[in-house]
Parts: C-alpha cells; sequence; structure tokens
C-alpha cells in the first residue's frame, strides 16, 4: 500500500494519523525483535525462540550482508518464512517521491566553481533538497543553517532574500563571505535557535536540512504554532535530545494509551545507517567494534558476570596501538584489575568471532530503522496537521545521497 503525497486526516485515503496507528502497532508487535542490541546481547531472545532463523544468518557470507542490508525488503521477505509479520517491508515504509526530474536538478544545485568549502555530497543534498520545494514564494530562514550552504542555494531561486540562524560565530562569518563573494542575498545570523526569547518572523518560510534532535523539534514547535505559512525540513539524528524518553509532538499521539515508549538510545536506531560512509572509515569503523567486543568478552569472564559493560569513546591514538593498549586503557577507566598474563590473541580472536556473528544478527535489526525513522516523522505530520498545515511526507533523493532522504513540506492556506 502506498500513500499519496498530499494525504489528509481530512481525505479519504489514508490518514497520516492512521498510518502511524499501523505502523505503530507493527513495532509493538515486533519489539523482541529490535529492541535487543546484538552488540551487547551474544544470544538475543529471538535467536533461541528461531534457531534455524539465527543459523541461516550467521552462515551468510560478507557479500551477503552487504547485498541484504542495501536491500531490507529482500532480507524481510526471506526471513518471513519464520517471521510473517516481516513479509510487505517494502510496501509498509514506501513514500512518494518529492524530487524533481534528474534534468531539473542540475540548474538548482550550485555551480561547482562556486560550491567553496561545500563538499560534492552536500552540494547534491542542498540541490536536491531545494530542487524539491521550488517554487518558493515567500521570505525563506534556514534554521541551523552552518556555512549556509542551503541558504545559498535557495536564495538562486526565490523572490527575496535568505536567513540563516547559526550559533557557531565562526560559520557565521565564512557563510557571509562565500554570499558576499558570489553575490548571494543570504545573510547568516548568530543565534542559538533554542533560545526561550525567540520568536518567528512574520511571512516567513522555514527550512532546514539535517537539523539534529532537538534542533529540528525546536523548529516544528516555533514555527508550526506560529506565523510561518510553510515548513520545509529533512529530520535527522532523533536520539540527540535532553529528554531521557521520546515525547510524540502531536496531542492526538500522546494521548494514544497503546504507542510505544523509546528511550535515547533506542531512538538511536532510526539512523544507524552508514551508506554513505567512506571505506576507510568503515573498516577503522569495524576494527573498533572487534576491541570492544573482545573487551566485552575478556570482562564477562573477569567479573563473572554475563552482562554487557559500557566503555566510553576512547581517544583516537589508541587505534595506532594495538588490541592490548586498547584493553588496558578500558579496564583503567572501569577500575576493572587485569591479571598478570593475558592471552591478547585469543580475546582478538574472539571479538572478531563476535564482530562476525554481530553484524548478522543486526541485520534483522536493522529491517526496523526506517520504520522506525517514519514513526516519529508521522507524529510530525500529525502534529503539523494539528496546527492547521496541509502537509507532504516523501523522499527528496536516493538513499544513496543520504539515508536521511525525507522531507516534510507543510503549507498553510493564507487566512
Amino acid at each position: 500500500m502506498s500513500f499519496p503525497p498530499d494525504a489528509s486526516l481530512h481525505d479519504p485515503a489514508p490518514s497520516f494519523y492512521s498510518r502511524w496507528c499501523a505502523l505503530n502497532d507493527w513495532l509493538r508487535s515486533h519489539e523482541a525483535l529490535w529492541r535487543p542490541v546484538p552488540f551487547m546481547e551474544p544470544q538475543p531472545g529471538w535467536a533461541r525462540q528461531w534457531p534455524e532463523l539465527a543459523a541461516w544468518l550467521e552462515a551468510l557470507s560478507d557479500a551477503d550482508c552487504d547485498h541484504y542490508d542495501a536491500r531490507p525488503e529482500q532480507l524481510a521477505n526471506g526471513l518471513s518464512r519464520w517471521l510473517p509479520g516481516l513479509a510487505g517491508h517494502g510496501e509498509r515504509i514506501a513514500l512518494p517521491t518529492l524530487a524533481p526530474p534528474p534534468d531539473r536538478l542540475a540548474a538548482v544545485r550550485l555551480p561547482e566553481t562556486q560550491a567553496v568549502d561545500m563538499p560534492g555530497r552536500k552540494r547534491q543534498q542542498a540541490g536536491a533538497f531545494a530542487a524539491a520545494l521550488l517554487p518558493l514564494a515567500t521570505g525563506v530562514l534556514d534554521w541551523c543553517c552552518g556555512k549556509g550552504h542551503l541558504a545559498r542555494t535557495l536564495a538562486r531561486h526565490g523572490p527575496t532574500g535568505v536567513t540563516g540562524f547559526e550559533w557557531n560565530p565562526q560559520l557565521v562569518a565564512d557563510g557571509n563571505r562565500l554570499a558576499r563573494q558570489f553575490g548571494d542575498a543570504v545573510e547568516l545570523r548568530c543565534q542559538d535557535v533554542m533560545a526561550g526569547d525567540l520568536t518567528w518572523p512574520d511571512a516567513t518560510h522555514g527550512v532546514a536540512l539535517h537539523a539534529c534532535g532537538d534542533l529540528h523539534r525546536r523548529l516544528l514547535h516555533l514555527a508550526g504554532t506560529g506565523a510561518a505559512p510553510r515548513l520545509s525540513l529533512s529530520p535527522c539524528c532523533y536520539h540527540l535530545t535532553a529528554a531521557d524518553r521520546h515525547q510524540p509532538l502531536s496531542e492526538r499521539i500522546r494521548r494514544n494509551p497503546d504507542r510505544l515508549t523509546l528511550n535515547r538510545d533506542e531512538l538511536r536506531l532510526a539512523v544507524q545507517e552508514t551508506v554513505t560512509a567512506p571505506a576507510r572509515v568503515r573498516a577503522q569503523t569495524a576494527e573498533a567494534s572487534q576491541w570492544r567486543l573482545g573487551f566485552d568478552a575478556l570482562q564477562r569472564q573477569l567479573r563473572g558476570c554475563d552482562h554487557y559493560l559500557p566503555v566510553p569513546s576512547h581517544p583516537s591514538r589508541l587505534m595506532r596501538e594495538g588490541f592490548e593498549a586498547f584493553c588496558r586503557w578500558a579496564a583503567a577507566r572501569k577500575q576493572l584489575p587485569l591479571p598478570d598474563a593475558v592471552d591478547w590473541p585469543y580475546w582478538l580472536a574472539v571479538g572478531r568471532r563476535r564482530f562476525r556473528q554481530v553484524r548478522r544478527h543486526e541485520l534483522l535489526r536493522h529491517l526496523f530503522r526506517r520504520p522506525l525513522e517514519l514513526w516519529l516523522v508521522l507524529d510530525y505530520a500529525v502534529f503539523l496537521e494539528e496546527q492547521g498545515y496541509r502537509v507532504r511526507l516523501g523522499t527528496f533523493c536516493e538513499r544513496a545521497l543520504t539515508p536521511r532522504n525525507l522531507l516534510l513540506d507543510a503549507r498553510r492556506d493564507p487566512p
């Protein structure tokens, strides 16, 4: 089942709220599959309940893992022989494409010669996001704008200039310098967007490309309950919030007695996707994970306690010093005495075996990343409808460009 871009609580088509309810029920019915964290639990409950499923996953090659991680619908269909509720995964998360044809994208992106200090992927993301919003009818405020890459892109296609809010004064100075250099009608301002006395400027379209957690939630609340005629955002990093537990924005969803409750760590699952990470970064991340899993196995034996022991972020220098140095550092941080003799190669081998297992177990958990993200963003859509907006929800680019490709575009009809 797919949903039209203008799905509304007032349309005969399935509403955002009804879709949220269906997704909420589905996520609740599969909690045992996505709540356990394979990195922390060598034998999650589902692996004991469905041993054949666990064996199938653990027999996958690295190439198989890459294939299925990029194609969750195929994995879900394959696993539905044990878990029938996973069938139809692709339809469950289907969204309309809000991106324009490729020939229009080229005309919207900043020219490469003017995309100074702007990584190529960011240039493409800003161009795709801007193209999905055109035409612009009012002044624009770029929320958490950084150096104003999106602001400069939009300024070339709007009736008036673009204002940007950014708390970092160096980014503001750099962005204003670039705007002057290339003649863009952009003005960036130093502004703490979380300030309690901040008000929304009249007749201003709010935009945000990948504002994180509380920052995009603040935008939704401030602009949505204020005077914004239009609000367009692509949310990111939902777990970056001061609240210990997720609180929906929508009053209707807050009143739903059956809604999921999530803590900050569980929200992180929605953004655990790195299709854009360079190979070098992925390799380094894998090695660090192997070391952490090796130390985890060692600490379980030393403490006589089969529970995960969280270790803080380690200094980058340890990646040059090796596994033993990492374990000694971690043991010191956790005040865990080490015996005089430790078979370091053995525990490193254990860590590597566990990493192989974790990667395969996580394939199952990863099937719930997009559904969980959509569950979060549907709450935003319902909230905006409650404020009197007509809302579109879809994707503004392909997943290969950025996994955070959801776009909420809300318009309020003039009085």
